[in-house]
């Protein structure tokens, strides 16, 4: 794993993670984050964030991860987010179905909010560590993938699987868009975060 850096750095690439609810977009923040997983989370309320400084194609980077609440009450509060993403991951659960059907919601919504050419996507299959309970061929999570171009892979945040190579992998593509040195001055955004305390389920 790669080491992380404890210096200030000039360069914030913000990721935002979107997906429906329980399908592990707080766990895998705080696997990359934190190196850190909890079997049982709360809910997120909103948005919040955490961050990581690290070396990226020998810049230092400061990479901003956006957990955003995948609840239907909450989506607008999502979609006003968006502003001043530079990467977008884009989160469904191996082990619900319903999750995965979603998936082409979540790209409409992001279709219709964004400049989709000035971002960086991709598609994540997550909880892999739960193979037993697995709905979603990893098959059909490429051919989804396929579909729109965009890179996939599977994850899994109780094992770090793939967690941080994700991250990487969109911060790479985006200082390499052209829009990134306009679209970084709004990264520098703050927002309140409310949690409910109630746990969730296989949050990983």
């Amino acid at each position: 794993m790669t080491e992380i850096i404890e210096q200030t750095s000039n360069l914030t690439v913000k990721i935002l993670i979107i997906g429906d609810s329980v399908v592990g977009k707080t766990c895998l923040l705080l696997r990359f984050s934190k190196n850190n997983f909890k079997s049982e989370t709360v809910y997120t309320i909103g948005v919040h964030f955490m961050d990581r400084t690290m070396e990226v194609s020998g810049q230092l980077v400061k990479i901003q991860g956006w957990d955003t609440a995948g609840q239907e009450r909450f989506r607008t509060i999502t979609r006003a987010f968006y502003r001043g993403s530079h990467g977008v991951m884009i989160v469904y659960d191996v082990t619900s179905r319903k999750s995965f059907e979603n998936v082409e919601y979540w790209i409409q919504n992001l279709k219709e909010n964004t400049a989709v050419s000035d971002l960086s996507i991709l598609l994540m299959g997550n909880k892999i560590d739960l193979e037993e309970e697995r709905v979603v061929s990893t098959e059909e999570g490429e051919n989804l993938a396929k579909q729109h171009n965009i890179p996939f892979f599977e994850t899994s945040a109780k094992t770090g699987e793939n967690v941080e190579k994700c991250f990487l992998l969109l911060t790479e593509q985006s200082l390499k868009k052209k829009h990134y040195n306009d679209s970084s001055k709004q990264t520098k955004q703050t927002t309140n975060v409310e949690i409910e305390t109630q746990p969730k389920k296989k949050c990983c």
